[in-house]
């Protein structure tokens, strides 16, 4: 199977949204390599980057999912290069 390396890049404005975030993030957790959340509690806001290694479409369809919670930006940038995995 084909995949690529990936980043989403998420901003959360509403904190609301973070058990629904959570919740999609444990739901693609074979994907994922790693997270890093930083609260930037000045602005109340939260800003999360999610690393993958994925196929396109898993990237896409995370990416929307997020982007689709209220008060929740989520952009993604994928690797020119792929990758291949044998196991799922």
């Amino acid at each position: 199977m084909e995949k690529r390396i990936a980043i989403i890049g998420i901003i959360v404005e509403d904190c609301r949204s973070i058990e629904k975030i959570n919740a999609l993030l444990s739901d693609y957790s074979g994907f994922i390599i790693g997270r890093m959340g930083i609260p930037y509690r000045s602005c109340d806001v939260s800003i999360i980057s999610i690393v993958l290694d994925a196929p396109t479409d898993v990237i896409s369809s995370l990416s929307g999912k997020l982007g689709m919670l209220p008060g929740v930006s989520a952009k993604s940038v994928c690797s020119k290069k792929t990758t291949t995995s044998f196991s799922e």
